[in-house]
């Protein structure tokens, strides 16, 4: 009994931690906007299509910009489907523009924000020019620790810039989930980002912000172990050794490591048993081993909820002109 009573008591803690408020309104909303196809299946049957997508990371695909980012699971469920539908580009060894990048973002999430695009770049490129070319694994080892670790990251700047100007290493930062849109960061061309600050000091305060931080953040043992290698470091260095690092990226868990991002074959297996189910697409496909690129239409066929599914269709039925197109200029 006892044993129950405690189960009980933490529950509103385990509802909170695992936003499963967040999904239940959500699946509110996308019941009453679909009632009318709904009502053919049943309601019991939406919950359990629409919970497993959740479980399985679809539910993300060509939802709003403001979904996407409004769990941690979400942001890795995206993460892992850009990885997924894309990872063609770093098969091939294409290497594309920050835009190009962005209107992949944009297959995904249409609302994507350009401007978190555009940081993420930066981590990459440095003082270079926004035009220049990124690999694919480049771009997306940044964009993980800019799209997930957003909030902080902000919060993050603010402390790197106090620590330029000498302010009060006191001074409290309340980072909000819009900060990350308003917030300008440090200017490369400065002279206090070419000799960085004091990295120990910097640590110091990074460990305070994580104790207290309400959002996703690096495991603090890691983040201490990146700066305790260096005596100074800039804000984008610190930012590039946080994408580069192993342990990062397996406690974050959306992405492989490095060395197998090519390689998945449960997707590929998945794919192929899609692709056949898909009239007129297998001649075309077998004509050129590279139309693997197609993953991002099919992903949304399988247990995603509704309101993503009828999206999948409209733009299915759209793509297939501009994919002919193609496969004839190849030929």
């Amino acid at each position: 009994m006892a044993r129950w009573l405690r189960a009980l008591t933490a529950l509103p803690e385990v509802l909170t931690q695992r936003h499963v408020l967040t999904y239940m309104e959500d699946a509110v909303c996308q019941l009453l906007e679909n009632k009318e196809d709904i009502s053919q299946y049943g309601i019991a049957r939406f919950f359990t299509e629409y919970f497993n997508s959740v479980c399985q990371g679809t539910h993300i695909l060509f939802r709003e910009f403001s979904f996407i980012q409004a769990t941690p699971h979400n942001r890795a469920s995206f993460l892992r489907a850009f990885w997924r539908c894309f990872r063609t580009v770093g098969k091939n060894g294409d290497l594309l523009t920050m835009r190009e990048y962005h209107c992949l973002l944009q297959l995904l999430c249409p609302d994507f924000p350009l401007e978190l695009t555009q940081k993420a770049a930066r981590i990459v490129l440095m003082d270079d020019a926004m035009d220049c070319l990124m690999s694919f694994s480049d771009f997306l080892f940044a964009f993980q620790i800019q799209f997930y670790y957003s909030e902080f990251l902000e919060s993050v700047a603010a402390i790197y810039q106090d620590l330029l100007s000498g302010k009060n290493p006191n001074t409290v930062i309340v980072p909000t989930s819009s900060s990350g849109q308003h917030r300008q960061r440090p200017a490369l061309g400065d002279a206090g980002m070419l000799d960085g600050v004091e990295a120990s000091l910097f640590c110091q305060r990074l460990e305070n912000l994580c104790d207290r931080h309400k959002y996703s953040c690096p495991p603090p043992a890691l983040v201490k172990e990146i700066l305790s290698n260096v005596q100074r470091l800039t804000f984008y260095g610190f930012l590039v050794a946080l994408s580069k690092h192993h342990g990062i990226n397996q406690a974050l868990g959306a992405l492989p490591d490095k060395g197998d991002l090519m390689h998945d074959p449960a997707m590929d297996e998945e794919l192929e048993r899609l692709l056949v189910q898909v009239p007129g697409l297998v001649n075309s496909i077998t004509a050129t081993s590279e139309a693997s690129c197609l993953p991002s239409r099919t992903p949304p066929r399988v247990g995603s909820p509704w309101k993503p599914l009828h999206r999948s269709r409209k733009l299915d039925a759209e793509s297939d002109g501009s994919t002919e197109e193609t496969d004839e200029s190849e030929t």
